[in-house]
């Protein structure tokens, strides 16, 4: 049986705690320390922010409430590949399996560099060796990884707790302390312009991405003890309590920051706690970006081991990418996704397949989206343990956003989209070669 716990086999030993900090550690993180600047610079009236963030929030909630059907249905590991290969065959499965896992290569790169750079901020004798120090964690993690699936769990489910209460402290700190604060706040010179549609559709793609991460738990269905109870309740819990902590985040942004400041600034969240704490309130925010960044490393190190195991299994890659050590670690896998990681941080190449990968990002979740529907015609009779709420406008509503995001992500970066073309079309390439050879 997939999922026993022999050696060779992936293990089915997380449950919901795993689910829930894999969730908040891919959601949670710098992101809702940078966008409240950006979403009220667009909205400038803090009934609108809130709101806009509460909204951007019920979205994300309708997506995962859609995938936890396609996860139940099919729990398998390999996430947004598994739907798509099952509603469109091998070319759409690869094609999205490729380009998922290409850009959590991409997110890898670019985290270690960016917790370098926070270390580096701290430790000054750090700060002129950011790529090897970036490469030393990402090892790092690799061996906890390779202590085997049971370990990175722990890790996961200890660090993001952390994040958690950190964030929590954030907020606490800044509503105790928001009338001392805001009499002090800067006033920003240059009044705000008019709300326009324009602005609020920029805002709800900001809140939309920043909640990018919510999916997290669909790569491990198939080590998870029991998908069919477990899934619906970390994805739906998971969502609502990142929902929850953004909203908290924005209330106390707004409680010492003028909305003028706020829009001006391009780190809010150090502003308001320079203006809490003093001085060292940036130190504080370097120090919450660093715990909010060593869960995302880990759980994205898993998800892109998981997807290219999913690939190897499925014959559609190397099957030796489908090996699993006596932890229920992908090894194969997990070495070749460092080693590409370890190239993009080496040569810098993150950054430019940080714009492309945005762009698969959109692409890939909208093909999943079209697949629960795809699905749904074709396989009727397929048990559903779990059926999403609301279906079919659940579901249209969530294709159209995801079908908005993709148009979003080509406009705004065309170059970029056309260049993760010419990448996919590489991969198809391979892929067309390796059928031939096999």
């Amino acid at each position: 049986m997939v999922g026993d716990h022999a050696a060779g086999r992936l293990r089915r030993v997380l449950g919901v705690g795993f689910g829930l900090a894999v969730i908040i550690g891919s959601t949670l993180g710098i992101g809702i320390l940078r966008t409240p600047g950006i979403v009220a610079g667009q909205l400038r009236i803090p009934g609108a922010i809130i709101a806009i963030w509460i909204l951007g929030g019920l979205y994300t909630l309708l997506g995962s409430i859609c995938l936890t059907e396609l996860g139940t249905m099919v729990p398998q590991a390999g996430g947004f590949y598994v739907y798509a290969r099952r509603a469109f065959g091998d070319w759409v499965g690869f094609a999205v399996g490729w380009t998922d896992w290409i850009a959590y290569g991409s997110v890898l790169g670019y985290i270690s560099i960016g917790m370098s750079e926070f270390l580096g901020g701290l430790v000054p004798s750090l700060a002129g060796a950011v790529r090897p120090v970036a490469i030393a964690l990402l090892v790092g993690f690799v061996g906890l990884q390779w202590a085997g699936v049971r370990v990175g769990s722990w890790v996961q489910s200890w660090t993001t707790a952390m994040k958690c209460l950190a964030f929590l402290a954030l907020v606490v700190a800044g509503l105790a302390m928001s009338s001392t604060a805001s009499a002090s706040a800067p006033r920003a010179a240059a009044p705000l312009a008019p709300l326009t549609l324009a602005g609020l559709v920029a805002a709800l793609q900001a809140v939309v991405i920043t909640f990018g991460g919510w999916q997290s738990a669909l790569y491990f269905t198939e080590e998870d003890r029991d998908p069919v109870k477990n899934l619906p309740r970390v994805m739906i819990g998971g969502v609502l309590v990142v929902i929850v902590i953004y909203v908290l985040v924005n209330l106390a942004l707004l409680a010492i920051l003028p909305v003028p400041s706020l829009a001006a600034s391009t780190l809010p969240a150090a502003d308001a706690a320079q203006l809490v704490v003093g001085a060292r309130g940036r130190q504080i925010i370097t120090i919450l970006s660093i715990v909010s960044l060593v869960p995302l490393l880990n759980a994205i190190m898993m998800i892109g081991t998981r997807i290219l195991f999913g690939l190897g299994r499925d014959r559609l890659f190397w099957s030796r990418t489908a090996e699993v050590n006596a932890g229920g670690t992908p090894g194969v896998a997990t070495l070749i996704t460092t080693a590409v990681a370890i190239v993009l941080i080496a040569t810098g190449t993150f950054q430019r397949l940080i714009a492309m990968t945005s762009f698969f990002l959109a692409v890939n979740y909208a093909i999943c989206c079209l697949a629960l529907v795809a699905l749904r015609r074709r396989e009727p009779a397929t048990a559903r343990p779990f059926r999403a709420w609301g279906y079919p406008w659940s579901a249209a509503i969530v294709v159209a956003g995801a079908l908005a995001l993709l148009v979003g992500a080509l406009i705004g970066d065309t170059i970029s989209a056309l260049e993760a073309t010419g990448l996919l079309a590489v991969g198809l390439f391979g892929h067309a070669v390796h059928r031939r050879v096999r």
